[in-house]
């Protein structure tokens, strides 16, 4: 075949090409022997395009394998991710229907109030567990003054002793170094409530043993001391001890405020005027 094509033109070339083609394709198409030969040759070369596809049919796989393994990843990420935020909107559902019942107990008792009030809002607690302090978010900015009682939807938390601009730091009156003027709601008994460290517990001072005291009597503000607004509750009385050898009884009471779980608080706006005069009414008392 070398020898035929030495030498000779490229036209000749494809002439006798041209005419190789011809007679190949006459003879694939009238002879069933061609047919059958190719046929054979097929099948004996099926193996060996299936062993040469392996390697491009096994990288599809593995690629895919690959990126399904990356979606998989990826939409578990972003499934944890919607858990993570759908739980996250369950907490602050939570809290905003707690915070919901709060402003409505908020709301009764402001109607029980017969001065004006302004919602605040408890921003800070003293670390501290011997001080009974908590920090609102109005200060001198705010019109809040020295001594300014602090409500919640239970009854009296506190007042202010401290302010700046634009917070103010409440004593509570569980405080160990806290005296509130009170009387017996039922029979208008006046007595001195004490705080003695402790959130859910104070104790009356000097109470009688003949007192007329029992346990469930509502606890008020005496409005003695000018501080508080005559009137507002303070704490039911849970225990009354009495010992035949003591002059005076042992009272416990237990405040109606809810002083450490609030949040929102009412300042009771009253002028210092009102506050005097309440104090000298009561104090004309018989």
């Amino acid at each position: 075949m070398k020898s035929l094509f030495r030498g000779s033109s490229q036209s000749r070339r494809f002439v006798i090409l041209f005419l190789l083609a011809l007679i190949l394709i006459s003879a694939n198409l009238l002879s069933s022997r061609v047919q059958e030969g190719r046929a054979f040759i097929s099948l004996l070369l099926t193996p060996l395009q299936w062993f040469v596809d392996v390697p491009s049919r096994v990288a599809g796989e593995v690629s895919d394998l690959v990126v399904d393994r990356r979606l998989l990843i990826k939409e578990n990420a972003m499934l944890k991710t919607e858990n993570l935020e759908l739980a996250h909107q369950v907490q602050q559902i939570d809290s905003l229907v707690q915070e919901n019942s709060q402003l409505r107990q908020l709301l009764q008792g402001r109607k029980r109030v017969l001065h004006d009030v302004e919602l605040v809002e408890l921003i800070g607690v003293n670390p501290d567990p011997f001080q009974h302090q908590v920090i609102i978010n109005r200060g001198s900015e705010n019109g809040v003054f020295i001594g300014q009682s602090v409500l919640d939807a239970g009854g009296v938390m506190g007042q202010v002793t401290e302010m700046s601009h634009y917070t103010s730091r409440v004593l509570l009156i569980t405080d160990a170094r806290h005296a509130l003027p009170v009387e017996v709601n039922r029979n208008g008994f006046r007595s001195i409530a004490l705080g003695k460290g402790q959130v859910d517990e104070l104790e009356l001072e000097h109470v009688p043993d003949t007192a007329d005291i029992q346990v469930g009597d509502l606890i008020v503000t005496s409005g003695l001391g000018g501080r508080f607004p005559r009137g507002y509750p303070v704490a039911k009385v849970s225990e009354v001890m009495r010992d035949p050898g003591r002059p005076f009884a042992r009272v416990r009471i237990k405040p109606t405020a809810l002083l450490d779980k609030s949040r929102h608080l009412l300042l009771v706006k009253m002028p210092q005027q009102v506050l005097q005069l309440n104090a000298e009414v009561a104090e004309a008392r018989p």
